[in-house]
């Protein structure tokens, strides 16, 4: 793996990737609390907050904005996505190499889904290893969203299933594991200690209030989690400088969720 600790990714060792693939992904209604968003320039804004360690995008959006903002934030590519519109099983297009995510687009990471107990797992592990091998060609790190996931699975949540998530992550080579929060701190703290060496960040998920979101990130970071992967619990609220101020309180400096939130207000 590659150590990331003192790359543009993280800082002291700690992530918040700012992310905002969810136009492919979910579709443009979820632009819709804040319309504004759904103009990519007004999410690249944001991102050129000191807490954010890089913005998560696909190719096409990488393309038209990220050169305009290329000195302010770090880039992360996302290799794979599919639409909402997909109703079988989960699965993930593979609409971005790593070589052009490299040389056109200047990524510093790339980022790929892998739904691990999906009836396409095995192929998309097949495509996760020649991104992975790419991406150690150009010393890239490479992110896994690990999101197991599929009609064998009843709950993608439980403990278990987030801590094989991470295992997976680190098992098939990725540096960073984005899993979904399993619902506790002992839970979060199996899950990290199953990913051996590889970084483990929390998915953002829905947006929720304030204090309930930070105190999941407090607890992520209690775990010993790296950070955060966010995009809609930062981008949908009408003030999203202060949500980002009080994470950096919380992921960077470690405090908890109801003193960042009374030092931000």
């Amino acid at each position: 793996m590659i150590d990331i600790s003192d790359r543009s990714l993280t800082r002291d060792g700690k992530l918040l990737v700012l992310a905002m693939d969810h136009g492919l992904e979910h579709g443009p209604v979820d632009f819709e609390p804040v319309p504004e968003t759904l103009d990519p320039t007004t999410v690249f804004d944001i991102a050129t907050h000191d807490a954010v360690t890089s913005i998560a995008v696909q190719k096409g959006v990488a393309e038209t904005y990220y050169p305009s903002y290329e000195d302010e934030v770090p880039l992360l590519v996302k290799l794979n996505g599919t639409s909402n519109l997909w109703m079988g099983e989960p699965d993930s297009a593979v609409n971005c190499s790593v070589e052009y995510a490299a040389r056109e687009l200047g990524a510093d990471a790339v980022g790929f889904t892998l739904y691990g107990g999906s009836n396409h797992e095995v192929e998309m592990a097949e495509e996760f290893r020649e991104a992975q091998e790419r991406a150690r060609e150009h010393d890239l790190p490479i992110v896994m969203w690990s999101y197991p996931r599929g009609q064998g699975l009843k709950n993608d949540r439980k403990p278990e299933t987030i801590a094989y998530g991470t295992r997976l992550a680190l098992e098939l080579g990725a540096d960073v594991a984005k899993v979904k929060y399993p619902g506790s701190g002992e839970a979060m703290e199996w899950a990290v200690d199953a990913a051996g060496e590889v970084k483990v960040v929390m998915s953002g998920g829905s947006k929720t209030d304030d204090y309930g979101f930070l105190e999941q990130v407090e607890t992520v970071i209690d775990a010993g989690g790296a950070g955060l992967a966010v995009g809609r619990n930062v981008w949908q609220r009408e003030n999203p400088v202060q949500i980002l101020d009080a994470l950096e309180r919380v992921i960077y400096e470690e405090q908890s969720a109801e003193a960042a939130l009374d030092a931000v207000q």
